[in-house]
């Protein structure tokens, strides 16, 4: 029966050890005490003999230990989720300014006209929109003034063609009028003469 209860208890020893290697690069006191009680114990037939004093106090090391190691367990966890906490806010607080980012580029980006706000390309089309307008209706004044310019040019031109025809009508009339006169005052003179 002893011999059953001192196996495991040395795959157990074993096991720990093995753990505790893997949990701590150093040799843990738990894997010492086993080490020693190893060391002290007798061989009997092939077994080893433990003193049952020391592996009582192994076993309440052993308690002890475990239960040193869940408290860091618990504590690292505790620190673990206060990280991931931390984590969260922070991811938060990032995506809170990343939306602040964007609102503010789009104010940026945007363009007051009128009172209206624009975005840089629809602000964009709507100047070249204006400038489009402003040119044909250019174009078109451009065009009607040399149409008119034209016409009043002619009309100039006739103007004076039939001013300086009425010049000469006029001058041709006061000739006439002039010969009419002498020709109406020879009559009278002739008339008062007979």
């Amino acid at each position: 029966m002893n011999k059953p209860l001192i196996l495991s208890i040395l795959l157990l020893a074993f096991n720990f050890s093995l753990n505790a290697q893997d949990f701590n690069s150093g040799e843990s006191p738990v894997e010492e005490e086993f080490t020693n009680l190893i060391e002290k114990s007798n061989d009997y037939q092939g077994f080893k003999v433990v003193d049952y004093n020391e592996l009582i106090t192994l076993k309440k090391n052993t308690s002890e230990f475990i239960s040193k190691l869940n408290d860091e367990i618990t504590t690292q966890q505790n620190t673990i989720d206060q990280h991931q906490q931390e984590i969260s806010e922070l991811k938060s607080e990032l995506e809170t300014t990343r939306q602040n980012l964007e609102k503010v580029t789009a104010e940026k980006d945007a363009i007051t006209f009128l009172g209206v706000p624009f975005s840089k390309s629809g602000y964009m089309s709507l100047m070249w929109g204006i400038i489009t307008v402003l040119i044909i209706a250019l174009v078109f004044f451009i065009f009607r003034f040399k149409k008119g310019h034209a016409q009043t040019s002619e009309a100039r031109r006739n103007l004076s063609a039939t001013e300086k025809e009425f010049e000469v009508y006029r001058t041709k009339a006061l000739e006439k009028e002039q010969r009419l006169g002498r020709l109406l005052q020879d009559e009278r003179n002739k008339a008062s003469d007979k």
